[in-house]
């Protein structure tokens, strides 16, 4: 697993973070391994909604390279693979939060005012 070098990262650490978990279903990812724990692959696609098959993989594999997910292969037949966070993908839980704590935020300041 390559980790991205130094200097290949922006200078702004928030670019950082969005280099690494910058698009939706990188998100989502990141939020039902965290609530979940250990996922299978068919599990997580559910779980996400609206995802192809495509493009889970797609994902996951950015997010194995960039050292947030593990992916563990088990000998058996018909193959098992399961995903998880690793270490390093454990110290987004604050961006999750921070993330889940606006998003209540927002809809209830928009609550607010339909209601006035």
């Amino acid at each position: 697993m390559a980790e991205p070098r130094l200097e290949d990262l922006p200078a702004c650490p928030v670019e950082t973070t969005l280099t690494l978990i910058g698009n939706k279903w990188q998100v989502l990812i990141l939020r039902d391994l965290n609530l979940n724990g250990t996922m299978r692959f068919k599990a997580l696609q559910r779980s996400i909604g609206g995802i192809s098959q495509k493009v889970l993989t797609s994902n996951l594999r950015a997010m194995e390279e960039s050292g947030i997910v593990h992916r563990e292969v088990f000998a058996e037949v018909p193959p098992r693979v399961e995903y998880s966070l690793t270490e390093l993908g454990e110290t987004l839980q604050p961006v999750l939060d921070a993330m889940w704590a606006w998003g209540e935020s927002y809809k209830e300041r928009l609550r607010k005012a339909h209601s006035s």
